[in-house]
């Protein structure tokens, strides 16, 4: 298995508690059309496993198949710097045809930031280096598509499609398996 080259760390972003038993790491790309669905699928799983789990979001933009991802991903770290990375990590994937610069600093405005600032920052690359930080992480990581995940430091290659499936990985339940209750106390004895 593929592990996780560069350990979650105060640099990431982070939702859940940072004592959680099951971390998952997905690095996304937000003009990818399966990170667009896997976004409702893992704020289910946020929702249910509650304080059991850590989600940490890496920027893994494929700038050669998407030509707005990188500076989406630099809109988002933008937001981050006035501590709205989650909100603006939401409004990129509710509409992913709307990328441009002026779109995405709409959204800065729409979700109340310093849209001079906001602008600024991206038209003088100040998060670029945040972004490809991550991406080179996921390089190391052998990352070479999005979403990947990784569950407590390993990269999970099954399914995770479905809320059902993302759950099983982070449980150590097969999806075939729905009737019995989520438990991840067989994964966390892996976590690094």
């Amino acid at each position: 298995m593929t592990k996780l080259r560069l350990p979650v760390n105060e640099e990431d972003h982070r939702a859940g508690s940072s004592e959680a038993r099951v971390t998952l790491v997905e690095y996304g790309d937000y003009e990818c059309p399966h990170c667009a669905r896997a976004f409702p699928i893992v704020e289910r799983v946020r929702k249910q496993l509650g304080k059991r789990l850590l989600f940490v979001f890496r920027h893994f933009p494929l700038a050669n198949m998407h030509p707005h991802a990188e500076m989406a991903a630099e809109a988002a770290e933008a937001a981050a710097s006035q501590g709205r990375f989650w909100e603006m990590h939401a409004a990129l994937f509710a509409d992913q045809q709307a990328l441009e610069d002026s779109d995405l600093v709409a959204r800065a405005r729409s979700l109340g930031l310093d849209s001079a600032r906001f602008e600024q920052e991206l038209a003088s690359g100040a998060h670029r280096s945040r972004v490809r930080r991550d991406f080179n992480s996921g390089v190391r990581s052998g990352v070479n598509g999005t979403p990947t995940f990784f569950v407590n430091g390993l990269r999970h290659d099954g399914p995770w499609d479905t809320t059902e499936a993302l759950l099983a990985a982070l449980s150590g339940l097969s999806p075939e398996d729905p009737d019995e209750p989520p438990s991840i106390a067989p994964v966390w004895r892996g976590r690094t």
